[in-house]
């Protein structure tokens, strides 16, 4: 009776082993509600800007200056601008855009500070005294204008704000990865690993990433949020000065 009960336990291990993510959503699920509702929405958005072209009735720049400035109808569910277009396409058309740089740009923001932060709080030294100055002489300037300045450099497009957004809050979160290691290196289970002689490779990557995923996450699901918003804001931010060059060209030609 007792094999058989040991060997029904090894067969359960066995199958949450080869079923990981099944076994992560089960336990979101059941004891994290609220993140599970999270994640809805997100894979709601997310199917929603895969799928713009067949959801949205119309296309993301279809001009009709016959029906500009209108209220909601049943052709145009939200209205259409000051061109004609239809602004519930264009909200659909504009999830993509924002899907794609949100998870972008928080993929590249953690995947700096992870490294960064691995290193620089486990082995500490010179390199850590320089890294963490650098650190904070960035997080003395106003992102957003750390944000413009470069994007004037390098110029508009979709992978110019992942970069900068993504190299940016990669930089800033080093911090607190960084923290999290040092807290987490002091644990009994890391001084286990480096008593019994095991490669530091293996201890940054099988004692010490394992146990600070719940700060990655944290600051995956914070950063995506953020860079949405800081993308909305460049290009309402380049909108209005296309305006004032549009503008300030017809003057000159009206002077001339």
């Amino acid at each position: 009776m007792e094999l058989r009960t040991e060997e029904l336990g090894k067969e359960a291990a066995a199958e949450v082993k080869r079923r990981p993510f099944r076994e992560f959503l089960s336990r979101l699920f059941r004891e994290k509600k609220l993140g599970a509702v999270g994640l809805i929405i997100v894979l709601a958005f997310l199917l929603v800007g895969i799928f713009a072209p067949l959801i949205a009735p119309h296309g993301m720049y279809d001009f009709n200056l016959m029906h500009t400035m209108e209220g909601p109808s049943a052709e145009f569910l939200m209205g259409t601008d000051q061109f004609g277009r239809d602004q519930f396409s264009r909200i659909i058309y504009g999830a993509r855009i924002s899907m794609i740089v949100g998870l972008s740009s928080g993929i590249l923001a953690v995947g700096i500070p992870i490294i960064l932060g691995l290193v620089s709080g486990y082995w500490g030294g010179m390199f850590d005294l320089i890294l963490q100055r650098f650190v904070d002489a960035v997080m003395s300037f106003p992102w957003l204008f750390i944000v413009l300045s470069i994007m004037s450099l390098l110029g508009p497009g979709m992978f110019q704000v992942i970069l900068v957004l993504g190299v940016f809050w990669g930089i800033t979160n080093t911090r607190m990865v960084r923290g999290v290691v040092l807290s987490t290196k002091e644990n009994m289970y890391v001084q286990a690993a480096i008593a019994t002689g095991c490669s530091t490779w293996r201890i940054l990557f099988k004692h010490i990433l394992p146990n600070i995923w719940a700060s990655v996450i944290v600051l995956f699901t914070i950063t995506v949020g953020s860079a949405i918003i800081a993308e909305a804001m460049m290009m309402v931010s380049q909108e209005v000065g296309d305006r004032r060059s549009a503008k300030n060209s017809r003057l000159q030609i009206v002077s001339g």
